[in-house]
């Protein structure tokens, strides 16, 4: 069976993570993700490290299930390509930063013109307006600018911490994917397509209103230094490694006071309920700590799943993969690719029952397609010979021409 969006087919002009992840999610689903790449170079992310066939981890991870075509876009010529290809697409996506579509030729008033019902989708850093537009950006600035390298430290007085995962750029890329879907779902109703904008800020402020903005909800309320909410992790030392312990109930409360044989916790007054556990958090968490610390992970997390408290020893990467939940569900897969060799990924995590994703093709290498996707466009053999010698379509050069096009 095909992914639900088999038959939708995106050009993909993004770069790096925030985007590509995006359209990586649709082509997983069964979209045909058209990846244009700047000939000579290609994205950015292709020349990382961690790498086999000449193909870097990052890349693979970020670019299955999509064709590359390697098209000039500062040419006339490969503007007019994309173009054309553009007219028989549902979705346009790039992430230039704002006013380089335009300068380029493919902004959306030049796309829409051939393509009018189509999708088009703008990713960038801080948005179209205000002081920062131009502002270059990585995953850590967003960090900083959004408040959550903040929340990370603990509390306004605390140091500032980044999240040690590129969280805005992941996380951006999963609300695009959602965007593009639901554009789409807006335009099987109306018969119109829009333009979809998108901030990575945007992104992150409003994935931490949902549980680290409490203080600043109400806007007639004074807000104070914001405090922390713990000076601890829930992350404890055990006597041979660390696990993680959560308890937010009162019949969880009484559990980890019965499997921690301190059963005066039940009726100190600093944890009777919920409200006031959170309020002295440090305290209950350092008292968790020290019992934590005198037995082992093992031993810790048959007493406490026997009393229902929810616990897990924390995994390295490495072990992750031989766990037995990781396995049971199925989530990681080997898969060949025919330059990289054997590759170990994340399938996608959605399971769709009636019609489910799946690894079509690996990533591919820079221009795999091009010929392939002007062939079915349309382009005779001597047409493509021209625009690769031209230098306005590049493809590995041992690729032969596709047989549509040899039949012209």
């Amino acid at each position: 069976m095909a992914g639900p969006l088999q038959g939708y087919r995106v050009i993909d002009l993004t770069t790096m993570i925030s985007g590509p992840l995006a359209t990586m999610v649709l082509g997983d689903q069964g979209a045909d993700i058209i990846k244009v790449e700047m000939p000579g170079q290609g994205d950015h992310v292709r020349t990382g490290g961690n790498r086999a066939g000449g193909l870097a981890a990052t890349f693979l991870n970020n670019n299955r299930n999509k064709r590359s075509l390697a098209l000039d876009l500062k040419d006339r010529r490969g503007r007019e390509v994309l173009k054309r290809l553009a007219a028989g697409a549902d979705v346009f996506i790039q992430n230039f930063r704002p006013g380089v579509v335009e300068r380029l030729g493919v902004g959306e008033a030049a796309i829409r013109a051939v393509a009018p019902t189509i999708v088009y989708v703008s990713i960038n850093g801080f948005g179209e307006q205000g002081p920062y537009v131009a502002k270059p950006v990585y995953d850590p600035i967003i960090q900083a600018a959004s408040g959550l390298a903040s929340v990370q430290g603990g509390s306004d007085r605390n140091r500032p911490r980044l999240v040690r995962t590129i969280l805005p750029d992941k996380l951006t890329a999963v609300t695009a994917a959602q965007a593009v879907t639901a554009a789409l779902l807006a335009r099987e109703r109306s018969g119109k397509g829009q333009h979809v904008r998108l901030s990575m800020l945007d992104a992150v402020i409003a994935f931490l209103w949902s549980s680290d903005m409490g203080s600043q909800t109400f806007p007639d309320r004074t807000v104070s230094e914001q405090q922390a909410a713990s000076f601890i992790d829930l992350i404890y030392e055990t006597k041979d490694g660390h696990m993680s312990v959560a308890v937010m109930s009162d019949r969880e409360w009484a559990g980890l006071a019965r499997a921690l044989e301190r059963p005066a916790w039940r009726d100190d007054p600093r944890f009777k309920t919920p409200a006031l556990r959170d309020r002295n958090i440090d305290e209950r968490l350092a008292l968790t700590q020290e019992v934590l610390a005198t037995r082992t992970t093992a031993a810790w997390q048959e007493r406490l799943e026997a009393e229902g408290v929810p616990c897990m020893p924390v995994l390295t990467r490495n072990q992750l993969l031989d766990h037995p939940q990781v396995a049971a569900s199925g989530v990681i897969v080997e898969t060949d690719h025919p330059q990289a060799g054997r590759l170990r990924q994340a399938r996608a995590a959605a399971r769709f029952e009636q019609t489910p994703a799946e690894i079509r093709r690996g990533a591919p290498l820079l221009g795999e397609h091009s010929d392939e996707i002007l062939a079915e466009l349309g382009l005779s053999t001597a047409e493509i010979a021209a625009l690769r010698r031209d230098g306005v379509v590049e493809g590995p050069a041992e690729t032969p021409l596709p047989a549509q096009a040899l039949s012209d």
